[in-house]
């Protein structure tokens, strides 16, 4: 895990509050959204169809026996080593006081990265320590911690190399502190391969959330794979809550395992390195600072140079449009923006407003011929369509193996 762009040198501070979320807020539905890490072209048909299809009249299993045994057999493991959970941060809170109630008293958190690591660990009084990158989260475990590493972490999409992962595997050994791996975003990696070793996967707790792969982030449901030699299991099967996934979370984990559905996932994977290049490309024109070294479906970028040190009116302003930027303020990282691989089309809505924002005037590696800017295109309206050859504009959004079916989160269905 390598350190930042230059200008993120330094630590930001740890926020001992509660965690704040750049996404989703109490406004109007966003019609162009940056702010989520979820797949841009929504979910797969085969997915969606699952969870509207769920048993909504009766409890689920309260054990889950079904669904554990279809998720170990597909990671190959044991049924016992599989915990449902209600969504990745319920599961950081259950395992973050498993730890506290098995002697845990210090947490290791990457930093700049996910808040809801260090609010359970703040909410339980237990000391945090944050690292920038995997040499000095080695240097920190000098007592038994409990670790958190997001790989691909959000939200610098930094991953962690062999070499890193070897040192991360000393500390641990010689600290007795106890790994989590937090794998939400692997399955949307649009570069390289997890370097985490298997002897070092079978020693941590993972956790998975197969809802931003599939685009069903409004479905609350992951779980944690436990370690081999079954650390903390029984204590954090106790602290679930009863029936912790819903009829639509089981659904959606048991899609998580087909085979037609992970094809289509993978299948798109191109399509979304495609647009990614694209987009970053025209970011760069629009004045934004890309900062790379990130191998998810998301990056950092700093905002253009005059809304930097106040971006609260460019992020309003571009908010009351129906655009979201998820602001990195609550991470450390004022005058920084989370940004996703988005479709061509709200691509094309960011540019015009951007547009609009610089006083209808061009912004930079932008033509000066046309002082006004253009309407804002709605998603699914092909604003792709002015693209450029080889850009990966004007291709479809829909899944490339779907490309006739019309569902409720297609984004080329028409009301």
């Amino acid at each position: 895990m390598s350190r930042l762009h230059g200008k993120l040198q330094g630590k930001p501070p740890l926020l001992a509050t509660g965690p704040t979320h750049g996404g989703t807020d109490a406004g109007p539905p966003v019609l162009h959204d940056f702010s989520t890490n979820a797949h841009p072209l929504g979910p797969p048909p085969g997915a969606l169809d699952a969870v509207l299809r769920a048993d909504r009249l009766r409890y689920p299993d309260p054990g889950y026996t079904a669904l554990r045994a279809r998720l170990a057999d597909w990671h190959g493991v044991t049924p016992e080593r599989v915990l449902p959970a209600g969504g990745g941060s319920e599961a950081i809170r259950r395992l973050t006081l498993t730890a506290m109630l098995s002697g845990m008293t210090r947490v290791c958190v990457p930093q700049p990265g996910f808040g809801d690591y260090a609010a359970a660990a703040h909410a339980l009084g237990l000391q945090v320590i944050g690292y920038a990158d995997a040499f000095e989260l080695a240097q920190s475990l000098t007592l038994p911690s409990l670790v958190w590493v997001c790989d691909p972490c959000n939200p610098t999409g930094a991953t962690l190399d062999a070499a890193e992962w070897a040192a991360v595997a000393v500390a641990l050994g010689q600290s007795g502190s106890q790994l989590v791996v937090d794998q939400a975003y692997e399955p949307l990696r649009l570069s390289g391969v997890s370097a985490l070793p298997t002897a070092i996967a079978d020693g941590a707790w993972r956790l998975v959330c197969p809802n931003k792969s599939l685009g069903l982030t409004g479905v609350r449901a992951g779980y944690l794979l436990a370690p081999r030699d079954g650390l903390w299991v029984e204590r954090a099967n106790e602290l679930a809550p009863s029936w912790v996934v819903s009829a639509e979370g089981q659904a959606l984990l048991e899609a998580w395992t087909d085979a037609g559905i992970r094809s289509e996932l993978a299948s798109s994977l191109p399509l979304l390195r495609e647009w990614r290049d694209a987009q970053w490309t025209r970011m760069t024109a629009m004045g934004f600072d890309q900062i790379g070294g990130g191998a998810a479906n998301f990056w950092l970028a700093a905002l253009p140079s005059p809304w930097r040190d106040a971006p609260e009116p460019l992020l309003e302003g571009l908010r009351a449009l129906g655009i979201k930027l998820r602001d990195a303020s609550s991470f450390g990282l004022p005058g920084l923006v989370r940004v996703s691989v988005q479709t061509p089309d709200t691509v094309d809505a960011l540019e015009a407003a951007m547009r609009t924002f610089s006083g209808r005037r061009a912004m930079p590696g932008m033509t000066r011929e046309d002082p006004h800017p253009d309407p804002l295109p709605q998603a699914g309206e092909g604003g792709g369509a002015r693209g450029r050859p080889g850009d990966g504009f004007g291709l479809s959004t829909r899944w490339p193996t779907t490309a006739s079916m019309q569902m409720p989160f297609d984004r080329g269905a028409q009301p």
